[in-house]
Protein backbone atom coordinates (compact mmCIF):
# COMPACT_ATOMS: atom_id res chain seq x y z
CA UNK A 1 0.00 0.00 0.00
CA UNK A 2 1.25 3.49 -0.90
CA UNK A 3 2.27 5.64 2.06
CA UNK A 4 -0.24 8.41 2.59
CA UNK A 5 0.51 11.98 3.63
CA UNK A 6 -2.49 14.11 4.56
CA UNK A 7 -3.00 17.87 4.84
CA UNK A 8 -5.87 19.53 6.71
CA UNK A 9 -7.23 22.88 5.53
CA UNK A 10 -9.11 24.60 8.33
CA UNK A 11 -8.19 24.18 11.98
CA UNK A 12 -11.17 25.66 13.80
CA UNK A 13 -13.28 23.93 16.45
CA UNK A 14 -14.03 20.80 14.39
CA UNK A 15 -10.87 20.92 12.31
CA UNK A 16 -8.81 20.43 15.49
CA UNK A 17 -10.48 17.06 16.04
CA UNK A 18 -9.58 15.98 12.52
CA UNK A 19 -6.01 17.21 12.93
CA UNK A 20 -5.71 15.18 16.15
CA UNK A 21 -6.96 12.00 14.51
CA UNK A 22 -4.77 12.18 11.41
CA UNK A 23 -1.75 12.98 13.62
CA UNK A 24 -2.46 9.95 15.81
CA UNK A 25 -2.76 7.84 12.65
CA UNK A 26 0.77 9.00 11.68
CA UNK A 27 -0.20 10.52 8.33
CA UNK A 28 -0.51 14.26 9.08
CA UNK A 29 1.92 16.35 7.03
CA UNK A 30 0.60 19.92 6.93
CA UNK A 31 -2.11 22.08 8.47
CA UNK A 32 -3.37 25.19 6.67
CA UNK A 33 -5.36 27.98 8.30
CA UNK A 34 -5.62 31.76 7.94
CA UNK A 35 -5.60 32.24 11.73
CA UNK A 36 -2.10 32.59 13.22
CA UNK A 37 -3.34 31.53 16.66
CA UNK A 38 -4.74 28.27 15.29
CA UNK A 39 -1.44 27.48 13.57
CA UNK A 40 0.49 28.30 16.74
CA UNK A 41 -1.54 25.71 18.65
CA UNK A 42 -0.76 23.11 15.99
CA UNK A 43 3.01 23.68 16.21
CA UNK A 44 2.86 23.53 20.01
CA UNK A 45 0.86 20.30 20.15
CA UNK A 46 2.05 18.30 17.13
CA UNK A 47 5.77 17.95 16.69
CA UNK A 48 7.01 17.82 13.10
CA UNK A 49 3.75 18.96 11.48
CA UNK A 50 4.21 21.78 8.97
CA UNK A 51 1.88 24.79 8.98
CA UNK A 52 0.97 27.34 6.32
CA UNK A 53 -1.51 30.11 5.63
CA UNK A 54 -1.43 29.49 1.87
CA UNK A 55 -3.31 26.45 0.49
CA UNK A 56 -1.18 26.64 -2.66
CA UNK A 57 1.66 25.18 -0.56
CA UNK A 58 -0.47 22.04 -0.31
CA UNK A 59 -1.28 22.00 -4.02
CA UNK A 60 2.41 22.29 -4.88
CA UNK A 61 3.58 19.62 -2.43
CA UNK A 62 3.84 16.38 -4.42
CA UNK A 63 4.26 14.31 -1.23
CA UNK A 64 0.75 15.17 -0.01
CA UNK A 65 -1.64 12.54 -1.35
CA UNK A 66 -4.82 13.47 0.52
CA UNK A 67 -6.42 16.70 1.68
CA UNK A 68 -9.12 17.21 4.29
CA UNK A 69 -11.15 20.39 3.73
CA UNK A 70 -12.73 21.76 6.94
CA UNK A 71 -13.59 25.28 5.80
CA UNK A 72 -17.00 27.04 5.74
CA UNK A 73 -19.48 25.19 3.51
CA UNK A 74 -19.80 27.99 0.95
CA UNK A 75 -16.04 27.68 0.23
CA UNK A 76 -16.09 23.90 -0.34
CA UNK A 77 -16.71 23.90 -4.08
CA UNK A 78 -13.71 26.04 -5.08
CA UNK A 79 -11.37 24.46 -2.54
CA UNK A 80 -12.30 20.84 -3.31
CA UNK A 81 -12.18 21.46 -7.07
CA UNK A 82 -8.70 22.98 -6.79
CA UNK A 83 -7.43 19.97 -4.83
CA UNK A 84 -8.96 17.43 -7.21
CA UNK A 85 -7.52 19.25 -10.21
CA UNK A 86 -4.12 19.08 -8.49
CA UNK A 87 -4.48 15.28 -8.29
CA UNK A 88 -5.18 15.09 -4.56
CA UNK A 89 -7.67 12.74 -2.91
CA UNK A 90 -10.16 14.81 -0.91
CA UNK A 91 -12.14 14.35 2.29
CA UNK A 92 -14.49 17.32 2.71
CA UNK A 93 -16.62 18.10 5.72
CA UNK A 94 -20.37 18.07 5.21
CA UNK A 95 -22.10 19.40 3.28
CA UNK A 96 -20.03 18.85 0.15
CA UNK A 97 -21.77 22.00 -1.14
CA UNK A 98 -25.01 23.90 -0.62
CA UNK A 99 -25.61 23.80 -4.38
CA UNK A 100 -26.56 20.47 -5.97
CA UNK A 101 -25.02 21.32 -9.35
CA UNK A 102 -21.68 22.01 -7.65
CA UNK A 103 -21.84 18.72 -5.73
CA UNK A 104 -22.55 16.85 -8.96
CA UNK A 105 -19.62 18.54 -10.72
CA UNK A 106 -17.19 17.62 -7.92
CA UNK A 107 -18.34 14.00 -7.91
CA UNK A 108 -18.00 13.82 -11.70
CA UNK A 109 -14.51 15.35 -11.57
CA UNK A 110 -13.36 12.82 -8.95
CA UNK A 111 -14.66 9.94 -11.06
CA UNK A 112 -12.97 11.28 -14.20
CA UNK A 113 -9.62 11.62 -12.44
CA UNK A 114 -9.89 8.32 -10.56
CA UNK A 115 -9.53 10.11 -7.22
CA UNK A 116 -11.15 9.53 -3.83
CA UNK A 117 -13.79 12.09 -2.90
CA UNK A 118 -15.23 11.48 0.54
CA UNK A 119 -17.79 13.59 2.43
CA UNK A 120 -17.78 13.85 6.23
CA UNK A 121 -21.10 12.08 6.82
CA UNK A 122 -19.73 10.95 10.17
CA UNK A 123 -22.63 8.78 11.31
CA UNK A 124 -22.07 6.31 8.47
CA UNK A 125 -18.99 5.27 10.45
CA UNK A 126 -20.67 5.11 13.88
CA UNK A 127 -20.60 1.54 15.32
CA UNK A 128 -24.18 1.81 16.64
CA UNK A 129 -25.48 3.02 13.27
CA UNK A 130 -23.72 0.17 11.51
CA UNK A 131 -25.13 -2.36 14.00
CA UNK A 132 -28.63 -1.03 13.31
CA UNK A 133 -28.02 -1.33 9.57
CA UNK A 134 -27.03 -4.97 10.04
CA UNK A 135 -30.20 -5.70 12.03
CA UNK A 136 -32.35 -4.14 9.32
CA UNK A 137 -30.59 -6.16 6.62
CA UNK A 138 -31.13 -9.33 8.69
CA UNK A 139 -34.87 -8.58 8.79
CA UNK A 140 -35.08 -7.99 12.55
CA UNK A 141 -37.52 -5.10 12.07
CA UNK A 142 -39.42 -6.53 9.11
CA UNK A 143 -40.07 -4.28 6.13
CA UNK A 144 -39.11 -0.68 6.90
CA UNK A 145 -41.98 1.80 6.72
CA UNK A 146 -40.85 4.90 8.64
CA UNK A 147 -37.78 6.64 10.05
CA UNK A 148 -37.47 9.69 12.27
CA UNK A 149 -34.25 11.50 13.10
CA UNK A 150 -34.17 14.28 15.71
CA UNK A 151 -30.95 16.27 16.22
CA UNK A 152 -31.70 19.02 18.71
CA UNK A 153 -29.10 21.03 20.57
CA UNK A 154 -27.89 24.56 21.34
CA UNK A 155 -25.51 26.44 19.04
CA UNK A 156 -24.56 29.86 20.36
CA UNK A 157 -22.67 30.80 17.19
CA UNK A 158 -25.14 29.75 14.45
CA UNK A 159 -22.26 29.94 12.01
CA UNK A 160 -23.81 28.32 8.96
CA UNK A 161 -26.52 29.61 6.70
CA UNK A 162 -29.13 27.45 8.52
CA UNK A 163 -29.33 24.60 11.00
CA UNK A 164 -30.47 22.40 8.12
CA UNK A 165 -27.12 22.66 6.30
CA UNK A 166 -25.24 22.19 9.58
CA UNK A 167 -27.06 19.11 10.93
CA UNK A 168 -29.46 17.59 8.37
CA UNK A 169 -26.68 16.13 6.16
CA UNK A 170 -26.09 13.71 9.04
CA UNK A 171 -29.77 12.79 9.20
CA UNK A 172 -30.43 12.37 5.48
CA UNK A 173 -27.28 10.33 4.90
CA UNK A 174 -27.88 8.18 7.99
CA UNK A 175 -31.54 7.37 7.25
CA UNK A 176 -30.69 6.46 3.66
CA UNK A 177 -27.73 4.36 4.80
CA UNK A 178 -29.44 2.29 7.52
CA UNK A 179 -32.65 1.70 5.56
CA UNK A 180 -30.90 1.07 2.25
CA UNK A 181 -33.38 3.43 0.56
CA UNK A 182 -32.53 6.43 -1.61
CA UNK A 183 -34.52 9.64 -1.07
CA UNK A 184 -37.02 10.29 -3.87
CA UNK A 185 -38.47 13.71 -3.09
CA UNK A 186 -39.19 16.21 -0.34
CA UNK A 187 -42.79 15.97 0.83
CA UNK A 188 -42.74 19.09 2.99
CA UNK A 189 -40.21 21.42 4.59
CA UNK A 190 -40.70 24.20 7.13
CA UNK A 191 -38.27 26.26 9.13
CA UNK A 192 -38.13 29.38 11.23
CA UNK A 193 -35.64 31.73 12.81
CA UNK A 194 -35.92 32.58 16.48
CA UNK A 195 -33.84 35.67 15.66
CA UNK A 196 -36.29 36.58 12.87
CA UNK A 197 -33.70 36.76 10.12
CA UNK A 198 -32.85 34.54 7.12
CA UNK A 199 -30.76 32.06 9.15
CA UNK A 200 -33.19 29.33 10.22
CA UNK A 201 -32.40 27.69 13.54
CA UNK A 202 -35.30 25.20 13.57
CA UNK A 203 -36.18 23.02 10.56
CA UNK A 204 -38.55 20.09 9.93
CA UNK A 205 -38.34 18.06 6.71
CA UNK A 206 -40.49 15.16 5.47
CA UNK A 207 -38.88 13.01 2.78
CA UNK A 208 -40.22 10.18 0.67
CA UNK A 209 -37.65 7.41 0.26
CA UNK A 210 -37.78 4.42 -2.06
CA UNK A 211 -40.50 1.77 -1.55
CA UNK A 212 -42.81 4.23 0.18
CA UNK A 213 -40.61 4.74 3.26
CA UNK A 214 -41.23 8.12 4.86
CA UNK A 215 -38.52 9.96 6.79
CA UNK A 216 -39.06 12.84 9.21
CA UNK A 217 -36.05 14.99 10.10
CA UNK A 218 -36.03 17.69 12.78
CA UNK A 219 -33.00 19.84 13.58
CA UNK A 220 -32.54 22.66 16.06
CA UNK A 221 -29.89 25.09 17.27
CA UNK A 222 -32.04 26.41 20.14
CA UNK A 223 -32.91 23.34 22.26
CA UNK A 224 -31.32 23.68 25.74
CA UNK A 225 -31.63 19.95 26.49
CA UNK A 226 -29.74 17.90 23.93
CA UNK A 227 -31.84 15.31 22.10
CA UNK A 228 -30.22 13.07 19.46
CA UNK A 229 -32.35 10.10 18.50
CA UNK A 230 -33.07 7.92 15.48
CA UNK A 231 -36.26 5.84 15.32
CA UNK A 232 -36.76 3.25 12.58
CA UNK A 233 -40.08 1.39 12.40
CA UNK A 234 -40.58 -1.84 10.51
CA UNK A 235 -43.58 -4.11 10.12
CA UNK A 236 -42.36 -6.33 13.01
CA UNK A 237 -40.38 -4.11 15.37
CA UNK A 238 -39.14 -0.58 16.04
CA UNK A 239 -35.55 0.42 16.79
CA UNK A 240 -34.51 3.47 18.77
CA UNK A 241 -30.89 4.63 18.71
CA UNK A 242 -30.18 7.30 21.35
CA UNK A 243 -26.61 8.54 21.06
CA UNK A 244 -26.86 10.68 24.21
CA UNK A 245 -27.06 7.62 26.48
CA UNK A 246 -23.88 6.20 28.05
CA UNK A 247 -25.17 2.63 27.58
CA UNK A 248 -28.10 0.78 25.96
CA UNK A 249 -27.88 3.16 23.03
CA UNK A 250 -29.71 0.79 20.67
CA UNK A 251 -32.97 -0.87 21.73
CA UNK A 252 -35.43 -2.96 19.69
CA UNK A 253 -39.14 -2.87 20.65
CA UNK A 254 -41.68 -5.49 19.54
CA UNK A 255 -44.53 -3.74 17.70
CA UNK A 256 -47.21 -6.06 19.08
CA UNK A 257 -46.16 -7.13 22.60
CA UNK A 258 -46.05 -4.45 25.30
CA UNK A 259 -42.77 -4.06 27.21
CA UNK A 260 -41.04 -6.62 24.99
CA UNK A 261 -37.72 -4.99 24.17
CA UNK A 262 -34.14 -6.05 23.50
CA UNK A 263 -30.99 -4.11 24.28
CA UNK A 264 -28.51 -4.65 21.46
CA UNK A 265 -24.92 -5.23 22.51
CA UNK A 266 -22.56 -2.96 20.62
CA UNK A 267 -19.00 -4.12 20.08
CA UNK A 268 -16.11 -1.66 19.89
CA UNK A 269 -18.31 1.32 20.75
CA UNK A 270 -15.37 2.88 22.58
CA UNK A 271 -13.73 3.64 19.23
CA UNK A 272 -14.29 7.26 18.22
CA UNK A 273 -16.41 7.38 15.03
CA UNK A 274 -14.21 10.20 13.70
CA UNK A 275 -11.16 7.96 14.01
CA UNK A 276 -12.97 5.28 12.01
CA UNK A 277 -13.89 7.87 9.37
CA UNK A 278 -10.29 9.10 9.09
CA UNK A 279 -9.04 5.51 8.86
CA UNK A 280 -11.56 4.85 6.08
CA UNK A 281 -10.24 7.82 4.09
CA UNK A 282 -6.65 6.61 4.42
CA UNK A 283 -7.68 3.10 3.38
CA UNK A 284 -9.57 4.39 0.33
CA UNK A 285 -6.58 6.52 -0.71
CA UNK A 286 -4.29 3.49 -0.41
CA UNK A 287 -6.52 1.02 -2.24
CA UNK A 288 -8.46 3.27 -4.62
CA UNK A 289 -11.73 1.94 -3.20
CA UNK A 290 -14.84 4.10 -3.35
CA UNK A 291 -15.58 5.80 -0.03
CA UNK A 292 -18.71 4.81 1.88
CA UNK A 293 -19.73 8.48 1.92
CA UNK A 294 -18.46 9.34 -1.56
CA UNK A 295 -19.19 12.28 -3.82
CA UNK A 296 -22.34 10.64 -5.17
CA UNK A 297 -23.59 10.30 -1.60
CA UNK A 298 -22.78 13.96 -1.00
CA UNK A 299 -24.65 14.98 -4.15
CA UNK A 300 -27.71 12.97 -3.08
CA UNK A 301 -27.83 14.75 0.26
CA UNK A 302 -27.25 18.21 -1.22
CA UNK A 303 -29.94 17.69 -3.86
CA UNK A 304 -32.56 16.83 -1.21
CA UNK A 305 -31.59 19.70 1.11
CA UNK A 306 -31.54 22.20 -1.74
CA UNK A 307 -35.08 21.13 -2.62
CA UNK A 308 -36.13 21.44 1.03
CA UNK A 309 -34.63 24.92 1.33
CA UNK A 310 -36.57 26.14 -1.71
CA UNK A 311 -39.80 24.91 -0.11
CA UNK A 312 -38.93 26.59 3.18
CA UNK A 313 -37.84 29.96 1.85
CA UNK A 314 -39.72 30.45 -1.42
CA UNK A 315 -38.70 33.81 -2.89
CA UNK A 316 -36.27 34.41 -0.02
CA UNK A 317 -33.85 31.90 -1.58
CA UNK A 318 -32.38 34.78 -3.59
CA UNK A 319 -31.17 36.34 -0.31
CA UNK A 320 -28.92 33.39 0.50
CA UNK A 321 -25.89 34.82 -1.28
CA UNK A 322 -26.03 37.74 1.14
CA UNK A 323 -26.11 35.34 4.09
CA UNK A 324 -23.09 33.44 2.75
CA UNK A 325 -21.19 36.68 2.17
CA UNK A 326 -21.81 37.78 5.76
CA UNK A 327 -20.68 34.39 7.07
CA UNK A 328 -17.52 34.46 4.97
CA UNK A 329 -16.43 37.50 6.96
CA UNK A 330 -17.10 36.00 10.38
CA UNK A 331 -16.79 32.21 10.30
CA UNK A 332 -13.70 30.26 11.30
Amino acid sequence: MTEQRVAVIGCGVWGRNIVRNFYNLNVLDTVCDIDEENLKKVTEQYEGVKVTKDFHDIINNKEITGVCVVTPSHTHYKMVKAMLEAGKNVYVEKPISTVAAEARDLSKLAHEKGLVLMVGHLLLYHPAVNRLKMLIEEGALGDIVYAQSDRLNVNYFKNDRSVMWDLAPHDVSMVSYVTGKEPVKVISAVGCSSDRNDIMDITHISIQFEDGVVGQISDSWITPKKHVQLLVRGTKATAILDDTLPENKLVIFDNFIKDNKQNIKLDYLEIEPLKLECQHFISCCSTGKQARSDGDNGFMVTQILEEAEKLMLGDKVKNLDKVDYALSRTKR
